[in-house]
């Protein structure tokens, strides 16, 4: 037995040591040397930087001897061994004193304004680094010679420490495998001497027929309990739409769930053939939380806005979807035209959207939008009570447009879980004291169970305004807040899209997707592709982004036609002058932008001005190269999961803006500041260089994350924090009955 041990478990141990003493070592060594060099190569093109304009005047005036003084001065360094200087055609000007007679201005000739070359010299290696200016008068040559010894230095110094690394982790190694051989000894003797004991009680108990019933019991029990313990793993490792189902079904008790937005999941419009077309609108939020609803069958109550609408739905207002595969109920809602303007486009969108998101646009605050939004709230907690079938269901509320239904929900259905989730930023105490009706605000969000943001920081903003603006009990600590004796949880829930998204079903492979937008829009085969998707916002960056892309073009000539960017801006709220403001300085700018640079058979930037069903925008995903995801200001921002989740090849470059809440998780995305185009123009440059190694190893990193924090762990975080709410809420009346 303890040979076969020792078998197992040291030799593996011992073979593992002598791969890495005889293979990882050679492998190291051309491992450093590699990083050496490269760091000697950008050593010499800081110095070349920092010579080149003193070097190009004493050139041109001749002066050799001020000239090998200068290059004396440079050359104290121990490492940068000497420099010549000649002329275009080979003929030294001017040489350090220890340059060597290796070293020939003609060794490094070539098309290239750029070249390294190792020489092995009888005194050791050097590196020979080459730099032409031909645009300089006259034009010359410089060679730096870079002595390469302190690299043999490092590289025995660094492989001793490897092998004592080596030697010490095998004793570790050996006495853990002592250890565990021990302790693995230990619990097989106890399970033995528990196995015979158990022996003996199942006989005693057959001898006994009344043990039998509690025998029985007991292996209910237990098989209940494993149940369970496998239920929770999977929760845990694996959320799927199953295992929010089970949710639902085991947490929750089966309880009702309504989910009430704004924006509705699929919209019944009338095409100009007078036929009726199904669209999915572009919204994070609606993207989100499709597929939530879908797994928990449960009923989304949102606002009618399509034009063919109220020609679907039933007398009650309701209409099952998806169309395609009904699975939840859709309960519409209707709102006259004044309603939709004072509570939609007026308080919703000219004054919430702006003062959530630092974009510097002035929100516009009217005493007859706030009455419209009032109206509209009443009118949804209205639909709510009668949609709902129980005395206690549990009711989702989605983004800014409802900040006033928990208190109105809680006037109906007293006894509903309720949890509003806020999809946007909340900002800072200050820039909400802005609005006029704050404190009526937060007031009626306090009348919830749970208040949701995507960020941490969010909710310490959402904290720091009660703290300024209503008098209520924070506990900091556990994020919870009392208010007239109810408690509101306050949680960060970041949130994210399925996984895989279904829309991928219908889309083909990488290679496909890419010759297909490629002869779409007209894009050659050398050129990359850069991507952004976008509802036309002026928190995203749009117009920021093409000033990028335009300086980059600026700076860096060789760059133009070379890249082509596909920019898809879905109208959105183009009633607002903001918003009509944005799309006309959009257009205006492209069109510079084109005017500017394009050229015979290319152009910089084509913009794609309509609505993209999911499935195109995928085939985008697909074929880009990269995506610029540049949010002034944003909440999550699921295009940027959404670009990794469609990267099965694993390739493709994320440029991301770092605020958005996305950013605190995709860590291995390109982030940025969209504020600094020079800085955003160096990212699109870098994504444009980056190898494939490099590529695959971030995007595997971030499918990791999205893939295991999708949108079904999303929700069921959520939901399982207000079952435990509903069972604590269930104790405390049951400890009233029992006093």
């Amino acid at each position: 037995m303890f040979k076969s041990i020792l078998l197992r478990l040291v030799l593996p141990v011992a073979l593992a040591s002598g791969v890495v003493a005889f293979f990882g070592v050679p492998y190291m060594d051309k491992l450093l040397t590699e990083w050496f060099r490269n760091d000697v190569q950008m050593r010499a093109e800081l110095v070349m930087r920092s010579m080149q304009q003193p070097v190009s005047e004493l050139v041109a005036a001749h002066d050799d001897r001020k000239l090998r003084r200068y290059l004396g001065e440079i050359t104290s360094d121990s490492r940068l061994l000497a420099i010549a200087v000649c002329s275009r055609d080979g003929t030294p000007i001017v040489e350090t004193e220890l340059t060597p007679a290796a070293v020939d201005c003609r060794m490094a000739s070539g098309d290239s304004q750029r070249a390294e070359r190792i020489l092995h010299l009888a005194s050791g290696s050097v590196q020979v680094s080459r730099f032409d200016f031909d645009q300089a008068k006259p034009p010359y040559r410089v060679l730096l010679v870079h002595d390469l010894s302190f690299v043999d230095r490092r590289q025995r110094t660094l492989r001793d420490f490897l092998l004592a690394f080596v030697a010490i982790a095998v004793v570790v190694l050996a006495l853990l495998v002592v250890l565990a051989v021990w302790l693995q000894l230990r619990r097989w003797i106890q399970a033995l001497i528990g196995d015979i004991r158990g022996r003996r009680f199942l006989d005693d108990a057959r001898s006994s027929r009344s043990s039998l019933p509690i025998l029985s019991e007991v292996r209910e029990v237990l098989a209940e309990i494993e149940e369970q313990q496998r239920l929770e793993i999977d929760f845990r490792e694996n959320w799927t739409p199953q295992a929010l189902h089970q949710v639902v079904e085991t947490q929750l008790r089966s309880a009702q769930v309504l989910v009430v937005s704004n924006r509705e999941p699929y919209i019944h419009n009338r095409d100009a053939d007078g036929r009726v077309r199904v669209q999915v609108p572009a919204s994070g939020m609606v993207t989100a939380m499709e597929p939530i609803v879908r797994a928990c069958g449960g009923t989304w109550i949102a606002h009618g806005s399509g034009s063919a609408d109220r020609e679907v739905v039933d007398r009650n207002d309701k209409v099952r979807v998806p169309p395609d595969s009904p699975e939840y109920t859709l309960r519409r809602v209707w709102l006259t035209p004044e309603q939709e303007a004072g509570y939609y486009y007026g308080f919703s969108n000219e004054g919430l959207w702006p003062l959530c998101h630092l974009a510097y646009v002035r929100p516009e605050f009217r005493a007859a939008d706030w009455r419209a939004y009032e109206e509209v709230n009443r009118k949804f907690a209205d639909s709510c009570a009668a949609e709902a079938n129980i005395d206690s269901p549990v009711v989702l509320i989605q983004d800014f447009h409802f900040a006033l239904l928990p208190k109105f929900l809680r006037e109906r259905i007293p006894k509903a879980t309720i949890a509003l989730f806020w999809h946007i930023p909340w900002p800072n105490a200050e820039t909400f004291g802005v609005c006029p009706w704050q404190r009526d605000i937060l007031l009626h969000m306090l009348s919830a169970d749970v208040l949701g943001f995507h960020t941490l920081y969010h909710c310490q903003n959402f904290l720091e305004t009660l703290d300024r603006f209503v008098e209520c009990q924070i506990d900091r600590e556990h994020m919870t807040v009392r208010h007239q004796g109810h408690v509101c949880r306050v949680v960060a829930y970041p949130i994210s899209i399925e996984w895989p998204p279904r829309w991928l079903k219908g889309v083909p492979d990488v290679e496909t997707c890419r010759a297909a937008v490629r002869e779409r829009y007209g894009i050659g085969q050398s050129v990359s592709i850069g991507l952004g998707v976008e509802r036309w916002d002026f928190t995203k960056g749009i117009v920021e982004r093409l000033h990028a892309l335009e300086a980059l073009l600026e700076r860096n000539p060789r760059q133009r036609g070379r890249i082509t960017f596909l920019q898809v801006a879905a109208p959105s709220r183009s009633q607002l002058p903001a918003y009509q403001a944005l799309q006309q300085h959009t257009l205006a700018e492209v069109e510079r932008i084109n005017q500017r640079f394009a050229e015979s058979n290319w152009q910089p930037i084509v913009l794609i001005g309509e609505h993209q069903e999911p499935q195109r925008v995928f085939e985008l995903y697909r074929a880009a190269d990269c995506c610029l995801v540049n949010s002034l200001h944003d909440g999550m921002n699921l295009v940027a999961k959404e670009f990794v989740a469609a990267r099965d090849d694993e390739d493709g470059v994320l440029i991301l803006s770092t605020f958005a809440g996305a950013s605190r998780e995709l860590a291995e995305a390109l982030l940025i500041n969209p504020y600094d185009v020079n800085a955003t123009a160096d990212a699109i440059e870098a994504a444009m260089r980056m190898g494939r190694e490099e590529r695959r190893g971030r995007m595997t990193l971030m499918r990791r994350t999205v893939k295991e924090n999708n949108v079904y762990r999303w929700a069921g975080r959520m939901l399982m924090d207000l079952a435990r709410i509903r069972q604590r809420q269930s104790l405390a009346a049951f400890t009233r009955l029992g006093r």
